[in-house]
């Protein structure tokens, strides 16, 4: 019988959640749904040294903002809860417990001064099986001393015994048969008797067994971890159900090698977060896509493609769209170059998408900083014209300020260039005949204009620019008659007016 296919995703709650970790969600949430299988979300907060506040909540509310929704897990529940593995103490005790007493881990009760101590004496000190019976550990003292130590209430550590010179196979979706010989490895810290809790490799071990989890699909830089990983599943005697590892490429830095930094954000000025996040230590505040304008379906078209081919030549993709054709097979192994100006082009295309009242609903707010008021009809009017000239509805306002408030001042290059001894006298006959113009759709008043344009033989490049700089204030925009068209006639001749009165 073929496993129901069940995915988690495991944040530890030490931090905003990078944008690396959102790809490793999503990819995750597209395997399960795509499956008819179930998204868990998983909280690992076993490092309790490493616990920042807030940082459990700004996960949450960043998936909910992605539209990444879970199926049991934090905040929501489900057959195997708690999913916080603080909350899963007396889970972790027991497995440690199996490890010791079948001889596949031991104690060490080795001080942070004395470890340091023999990496200063040994270069390229590594805790395994050359090394741990130089060490003061359970393999080493006799039980009566171990018991002593533990009764003390000396801390202590529970460490993997790793058994050398064995080849480890990892069989992994995306790059195939990887072999590891165990003598590289180091016997892991798997439980920690200061807090009572297990570090992250026996916890997720345990607990993707507990949960039934059918496939890890993590980043690239737990692949270290997978041979270890391996060892404890056959361990515990659970080899039968060990799920099927995917470990995805890195991002990569935009303009250089390395994997992808919050750094390079900063430099570069782009987020690297899904949400703005303050440091509760420095009060720095780094930005967050939401914060920057983006839409949420943007980033996760963007991201989806950052190391995944869909086959074919498209980009643009709905959530049900990656969910039918998103395969692990088709994750590259390769790290993906973050060319955060294509995150923008996703987002230019996604606003061109939206429907013209939505857009316009979402400029509303720019016009109140500006102490604007205007008719929501005309709103709509400008921002259909003028979405196609930016990536982010913030940035709306500045190309569209003259539509709502009138230029008082006028480029002097395009004064210049444009307007000459007659234009004056121009723009006083253009007056008259726009009053007389029952018509002001953008198809007549362009048909008058043109005519009286060409049977008066005048200057057409400096008469249009002319009129154009009297409505706009200077020498750009959109088409003329369309901005005659939203601004109407009698907004449309008194700019003319001042504009006459102000250069003249």
């Amino acid at each position: 019988m073929e496993r129901k296919v069940r995915v988690r995703f495991a944040p530890s709650p030490t931090g905003p959640l990078h944008i690396g970790g959102v790809r490793t969600a999503l990819y995750n949430y597209l395997f399960a749904k795509q499956s008819g299988g179930e998204f868990i979300l998983r909280i690992e907060d076993t490092d309790s040294t490493r616990f920042v506040p807030g940082a459990e909540e700004y996960i949450i509310e960043s998936f909910k903002w992605l539209g990444i929704t879970f199926d049991e897990g934090v905040g929501i529940g489900g057959p195997f809860a708690p999913y916080r593995q603080s909350e899963r103490r007396s889970v972790y005790k027991t497995y440690v417990d199996q490890l010791l007493e079948s001889g596949h881990a031991y104690i060490a009760f080795d001080t942070p001064a004395e470890l340091d101590a023999k990496r200063a004496e040994m270069p390229n000190f590594q805790y395994d099986a050359s090394t741990r019976m130089m060490m003061r550990n359970s393999l080493t003292l006799t039980k009566e001393e171990v018991d002593q130590l533990v009764a003390n209430g000396q801390q202590y550590v529970v460490r993997a015994k790793v058994e050398p010179n064995e080849d480890i196979e990892v069989n992994d979706l995306i790059r195939g048969k990887v072999v590891i010989n165990s003598s590289v490895l180091d016997d892991k810290v798997l439980y920690k008797s200061a807090d009572e809790l297990p570090t992250y490799h026996l916890a997720n071990i345990v607990d993707d067994h507990l949960m039934e989890i059918s496939h890890v699909i993590r980043g690239e830089e737990w692949l270290p971890s997978a041979p270890l990983h391996v060892l404890l599943y056959r361990y515990f005697g659970w080899s039968d159900t060990m799920p099927q590892f995917a470990h995805l490429s890195l991002l990569l830095k935009p303009d250089g090698n390395g994997k992808l930094s919050k750094r390079d954000g900063d430099r570069l000025g782009f987020p690297v977060f899904p949400l703005n996040w303050k440091d509760s230590k420095t009060g720095e505040l780094s930005s967050g896509y939401r914060e920057a304008g983006y839409f949420p379906e943007a980033v996760v078209n963007f991201l989806a493609l950052l190391g995944w081919n869909p086959g074919n030549d498209e980009e643009l993709f709905s959530m049900d769209d990656l969910i039918k054709l998103f395969s692990i097979e088709r994750c590259s192994k390769n790290g993906a170059r973050f060319d955060y100006e294509k995150g923008k082009w996703f987002n230019h295309k996604y606003l061109l998408m939206k429907d013209n009242d939505e857009v316009a609903r979402m400029m509303l707010p720019q016009l109140q900083a500006h102490n604007v008021e205007a008719p929501f009809e005309m709103v709509v009017k400008v921002a259909a014209l003028m979405k196609d000239r930016v990536s982010f509805v913030k940035d709306l306002w500045e190309p569209c300020a003259f539509f709502f408030v009138a230029p008082v001042e006028y480029d002097e290059k395009t004064i210049k260039k444009r307007w000459k001894e007659d234009t004056p006298a121009q723009m006083r006959e253009l007056v008259a005949l726009l009053q007389g113009i029952d018509d002001f759709s953008i198809q007549k008043t362009e048909e008058v204009v043109m005519n009286w344009v060409t049977t008066n033989q005048y200057h057409l490049g400096n008469v249009m620019n002319a009129f154009r700089l009297t409505l706009v204030g200077e020498g750009k925009g959109p088409h003329i008659f369309e901005i005659t068209d939203i601004l109407g006639k009698e907004e449309t001749i008194r700019r003319i007016e001042r504009a006459v009165a102000t250069i003249g």
